[in-house]
């Protein structure tokens, strides 16, 4: 009779089944048993390296917790709903889910997290940029899913987080395209024949982005001080079901079928046709009686940086306290109908103004002015940096202005003029080259030049 095992010992055994067998004690599992793992082999050397890895994993402090590993997909629903939706502002977390939804979940979802490997998501990547995905949009999912497998490998849920073994598709940085000096000029000329004018002084003319200054309040401005307070930004939030049964809330708004090869009716859709509803879906939060937390809401700036102060130019100062003047006229004239809303930049109701229209004007306004077309970031964001920048202000004086946390994200904002390139290759050529003597005066050396320079050589000898 071979001797009994001490506590905690590993055992290895031949068993009747015809396979070799190895436990292994790990430690206690959550209800205090003891967590006992199982590995089999077809030969007694084979088990024994399968008993002394699993053995140095638990000495390590490596080894994966106990109990059933979840799926991909099991694991992207508990890290977003319990995890991440505790950090992440609720638009990242919106995004998160889409491309969860979308992408990883019907890529990966069915693995199981310890069985996940690179070429799994080497193979996903590939499908993704074969069916039409541009390469940062494959990068957002890589980078959401790494993070998710990064926390289950913290949780020793899983060994290795895979997603460092995998290369993601590179990414161009999207070249900025700011106004030049006369096209800012030209672009606020067209403005200013509209009720928004002022909305685009602060876009263009101080670098507020879209959130920012159509979320701005009066409550934040100081006119006399000549400050603005960004402390809050306006943005679109998606709606979720209050009711107690989502999917049958929904069930109008189900489409479960693709849509066909020629389809016309999301013709003008910049994305496409919409991807059918998911078995069980849930979404169309839209149209439920009950719904909550959506819609245009102000919510907090992404960065503790984005909250500071901003110094009004002063010239911009009696426009403003006109706009306010104005504004004021406008809920006098709109009586009951008036919603308060504290905005700076209000519809004739008192509502703030919808991003998708205030959008549409910036198109609008392109078209008047005789401007190509770009993006609203190009003509607000960007286009206040690049000036600064050719009026001289120094990077970390644009980096306080534009409210960045690095200031390498500000070079990126702000985009060299060949005007001022040439000036500076100007100077740099006056600096080095000699004083002019003609390009046809070139320098000889005669005998006298030759007999002088050796006499001065004897002396210092």
């Amino acid at each position: 009779m071979s001797p009994r095992k001490a506590n905690n010992e590993s055992s290895v055994y031949f068993g009747s089944d015809g396979w070799w067998h190895g436990r292994v004690t790990m430690g206690v599992k959550d209800d205090g048993s003891p967590d006992r793992r199982h590995r089999r082999a077809r030969t007694e050397p084979e088990i024994k390296r399968k008993v002394k890895a699993l053995e140095k994993e638990r000495d390590e402090g490596t080894a994966t917790a106990a109990g059933r590993v979840p799926t991909v997909a099991g694991w992207m629903t508990t890290y977003l709903t319990d995890i991440a939706s505790l950090k992440l502002k609720p638009r990242s977390l919106d995004d998160y889910w889409s491309k969860t939804r979308n992408d990883i979940v019907p890529g990966v979802g069915r693995h199981r997290l310890d069985k996940l490997r690179p070429e799994h998501l080497e193979r996903m990547y590939r499908r993704m940029l074969d069916e039409g995905h541009a390469p940062s949009h494959v990068l957002k999912v890589h980078r959401i899913l790494s993070r998710a497998l990064k926390i289950a490998h913290r949780r020793r849920m899983i060994s290795e987080n895979v997603a460092t073994l995998v290369d993601p598709p590179s990414v161009d940085e999207t070249e900025a395209n700011p106004f030049t000096t006369d096209e800012a000029k030209a672009f606020l000329e067209a403005a200013s024949r509209r009720p928004t004018f002022m909305r685009w002084i602060v876009g263009v003319g101080m670098g507020f982005r879209q959130g920012e200054t159509l979320g701005l309040r009066w409550k934040y401005v100081d006119l006399d001080g000549e400050m603005f307070h960004p402390q809050w930004q306006l943005q679109r939030l998606t709606w979720r079901h209050g009711c107690t049964d989502p999917h049958a809330c929904g069930e109008r708004r189900h489409r479960f079928d693709a849509c066909p090869s020629s389809c016309a009716r999301h013709k003008s859709y910049t994305r496409g046709c919409p991807k059918p509803c998911p078995p069980g879906c849930t979404r169309h939060a839209s149209i439920c009686p009950d719904r909550t937390e959506g819609g245009l809401t102000f919510t907090r700036p992404k960065t503790k940086k984005s909250r500071n102060p901003v110094p009004i130019p002063p010239p911009f100062i009696p426009y403003l306290r006109d706009h306010r003047v104005q504004q004021e006229k406008a809920r006098e004239a709109a009586g009951e109908l008036w919603q308060e809303n504290d905005v700076v930049f209000a519809r004739p109701d008192g509502r703030p103004l919808d991003p998708r229209r205030d959008w549409g004007e910036f198109k609008e306004l392109l078209a008047e002015a005789g401007i190509d077309d770009r993006r609203l970031y190009d003509g607000s964001r960007h286009t206040a940096g690049t000036i600064l920048n050719e009026l001289g202000v120094d990077m970390p004086t644009i980096m306080e202005i534009l409210r960045h946390t690095q200031i390498s994200q500000t070079r990126r904002y702000v985009k060299g003029r060949s005007t001022l390139t040439r000036d500076a290759m100007k100077r740099i050529g006056d600096s080095l080259m000699p004083s002019p003597q003609g390009p046809t005066e070139t320098r000889t050396e005669t005998t006298d030049s030759r007999s002088a320079r050796a006499r001065r050589r004897r002396r210092v000898r």
